[in-house]
């Protein structure tokens, strides 16, 4: 099993490469070397959130991300003598061990001894009889700015279970690297599910804090119930800051560019295409047997708490490893549906391309892109069809920042 790795940035490899790029996306350049220095966690702000802990019993929703400094947040409550009762996790678990999708089963933290709930599964929401012995739940996950990312599905309903059992909710707010920009469809109600809860685009450029509290001004909770909910904000963050996560998201978003390039490529979970999980280099590359064009081969693999059994397992594929392609993080940023257009164009068994059982549809929160690909729509006209519904996402998306963000003086 991969431990969580430090995501560096060498700005050396992208700026050698860019020129190689396939991509129709001139947004799509080298990435400079960010600084966050002076940027501090919500959970790094414990001046502001440990007076409201005194005397009560708390719960944690976290995960291997939920750490300050290099500690985990668990080990520094119980060091400052919190009243740790309880832990919950979302997918990938409270360590991160587990694939995307794998079962995860409730138990004990073995390094802590705590109890442990599992928000992933059948059981996605806590129930009264968990919540019962609980006043505050804290909640310290580092989402991707992604809608098909599970994490703000589970703050959904970690809201509204707290907001049915008069538990308080404080969000300890960190970064998102993908939150300089906003696109992609926005969600259409027949298409919710547990990878798009809510009316917002693929790439929503919010905070996970700044997300919380649009889901309670929006009363999307159920019966438009809103949680006594509070954001411990970040310090010296903006959206126009460039955030390399210290600790890995889930098992197959280990790298930066990873990250970057997984609101783009996680499409092809919809899809007959690999996205490289049993490789070294998941969300880098796309690739499927028999695709007419690439000048790359993998083979994926079987990997332990990775990649347990992964699309075209032992199958040779052929496709386009991203190492070629850059992203330009001073540009405003976009989805990039050229691997995606490309790869459809290139598939020889077009009517297999999308998986049958309709996942294509919930990922993109709509079918409109799924019929525009097998229409021949270019990329131009895919994204003009977005635009009435971003523009309308970007006044409600408004109410809600806690940062400032360039985007909204243009």
């Amino acid at each position: 099993m991969k431990q969580p790795v430090l995501i560096v940035v060498i700005l050396a490899l992208f700026v050698t490469s860019c020129a190689q790029s396939k991509s129709a996306d001139p947004t799509m350049k080298s990435a400079p070397v960010d600084s966050v220095t002076a940027l501090r966690t919500g959970a790094e702000c414990m001046e502001r959130y440990l007076p409201l802990l005194e005397g009560k019993r708390v719960a944690l929703c976290g995960n291997q991300t939920s750490v300050v400094g290099n500690t985990h947040l668990v080990d520094t409550l119980l060091a400052r003598k919190v009243n740790l009762v309880k832990l919950f996790c979302p997918e990938h678990g409270f360590r991160g061990q587990a694939e995307a999708g794998a079962t995860i089963a409730s138990g004990k933290d073995p390094l802590t001894g705590l109890p442990v709930v599992s928000l992933y599964g059948k059981n996605k929401k806590p129930t009264a009889e968990q919540l019962q012995d609980i006043d505050i739940l804290l909640f310290d996950l580092q989402d991707v700015g992604c809608r098909f990312y599970t994490y703000i599905s589970t703050l959904h309903y970690v809201m509204e279970a707290a907001a049915e059992n008069q538990v308080k909710v404080i969000v300890l707010d960190r970064p998102n690297p993908n939150g300089f920009y906003v696109d992609g469809p926005v969600l259409e109600p027949q298409y919710k599910s547990f990878v798009g809860m809510h009316p917002v685009p693929v790439v929503y450029g919010m905070t996970i804090g700044e997300y919380a509290r649009m889901i309670n001004g929006e009363k999307w909770l159920e019966n438009g119930v809103q949680c006594n909910l509070e954001v411990v904000k970040l310090e010296g963050y903006t959206h126009q800051t460039r955030y390399t996560l210290p600790v890995a998201p889930s098992p197959n978003l280990q790298t930066k560019k990873a990250i970057l390039f997984y609101p783009s490529l996680c499409f092809f979970e919809g899809t007959n295409v690999s996205v490289g999980r049993g490789t070294d280099h998941p969300f880098e590359m796309y690739g499927a047997p028999g695709l007419l064009d690439g000048d790359y081969t993998f083979t994926p693999h079987a990997i332990p708490g990775v990649s347990e059994n992964p699309p075209f397992k032992d199958q040779e594929c052929r496709g386009e490893l991203l190492a070629s392609v850059c992203i330009d993080w001073n540009a405003p940023g976009s989805l990039d549906l050229f691997f995606l257009l490309n790869a459809y164009q290139n598939y020889p068994d077009k009517a297999n391309f999308f998986l049958k059982n309709n996942f294509f549809d919930k990922l993109a929160g709509t079918a409109q892109l799924r019929k525009q690909i097998v229409e021949g729509k270019s990329e131009e006209e895919i994204r003009a069809s977005w635009q009435p519904a971003l523009d309308q996402f970007k006044k409600v998306r408004a109410r809600y920042l806690l940062y400032d963000d360039e985007t909204m003086k243009r």
